[in-house]
This record gives C-alpha cells, structure tokens and sequence, in this order.
C-alpha cells in the first residue's frame, strides 16, 4: 500500500448558519450521514471562515449538540455567546477520517473509498474507473470513467450496482445501453 493511500482523509460535515439563541448555540448545515458521530461532544473539527471573514479559530471543539425539530443545533466551546457564534455564520467544518475509518452502516461507503475502484459488469467485463461522485438529493451518482474515455453517470442504487467489492478493488455496475456501454449506434464504425 503506498503512502499516499494510508494518509488520513479530510471530508466537510456541515456549515455553521445562525445563532440560535444568546449562548453561542448555532444551527448547522449538516453535510455528513453520520451527524451524531461527527458533532459528538468532544470532536474537533477544523473550521474555514468564508472569503473575507475576519480571523476566526482554526479548529473548534463541540460542547454540545442536540436535535431541534429537524434542525441540529451545535454549542462549540470557543463559541461563548451570541456575538461569536453570528461571527462564526458560514464557517465550513472538516472532520478527518483515518485511512482505515468506515461508516457505521456496512451499505454506505465514504467517497475516498470508491474513488479509483475498477468498475466490471455482471459478466467481469471491464468498463472503467471510477472517478468521482455527484451527491443530488435524491439519490447520488458514480462518475465512471470509461475505457474509451468518456464520462457515465450511474444511480448508485443496489439494482444498478449490485456488488462493492473493496478489498478486491471494484464494483459491479449491472450495465445496459446507454448508462455504460454506449447505445449500439453510438459505437463508431
């Protein structure tokens, strides 16, 4: 394994919106599947103000983190009060994740983890690489780099990509026209 593959791994988990309230509580923008591990009292997370925001902590520690209706509402220790916490409005969060650090949900997979994994079909057939994903609302979509080049976008939904297959270092797409391969009349002569 190189090094660069063993090299902790740095993913964004949220935002900081308004105060809520006078204690330096704020709502957050949660951009993470796993909000109670992220914001668990205790966790560090380094924080990055926005373009052309006054100086701000480099890393904040959460005190305290509880549900509002659907809304997270976080209290950092280095938030003291209400004028802090508005100052603090559109800080990014970043969490770091070990080399070897996997969610809780056995189904669910960090990006890092798909990233570079050979995509075959259900025969073993190769068809790519994949490259990146798209996070969309409803579901989100595997980049896949084809061997002739082009860019697929496949709905990682288990009818589609029935098998991840980390330690092997691929994953099966159940590939039709047009989502992988090209449409038969799509192929050049």
């Amino acid at each position: 394994m190189s090094e660069d593959s063993r090299a902790d791994i740095e993913v964004v988990v949220g935002r900081i919106g308004k105060p809520h309230g006078i204690r330096g509580e704020v709502t957050l923008d949660v951009r993470t599947d796993e909000p109670e591990r992220r914001f668990a009292p205790g966790s560090v997370l380094r924080a990055e103000a926005p373009a052309g925001a006054d100086r701000r902590p480099a890393a904040l520690t959460v005190a305290r983190a509880r549900w509002h209706q659907s809304t997270l509402l976080v209290t950092f220790e280095e938030l003291p009060d209400r004028n802090a916490a508005e100052a603090a409005r559109g800080t990014v969060l970043h969490a770091t994740l070990a080399h070897d650090e996997v969610p809780e949900d056995p189904e669910e997979f960090y990006d890092h983890q798909l990233v570079g994994l050979a995509v075959v079909d259900l025969d073993g057939t190769h068809l790519g690489t994949v490259k990146g994903l798209v996070h969309g609302s409803a579901q989100d979509l595997l980049t896949v780099r084809t061997d002739d080049g082009r860019d697929a976008l496949v709905p990682f939904v288990s009818a589609l990509v029935p098998e991840v297959d980390l330690a092997g270092g691929r994953l099966v797409v159940a590939d039709r026209p047009g989502l992988v391969s090209p449409f038969p009349d799509e192929v050049a002569p």
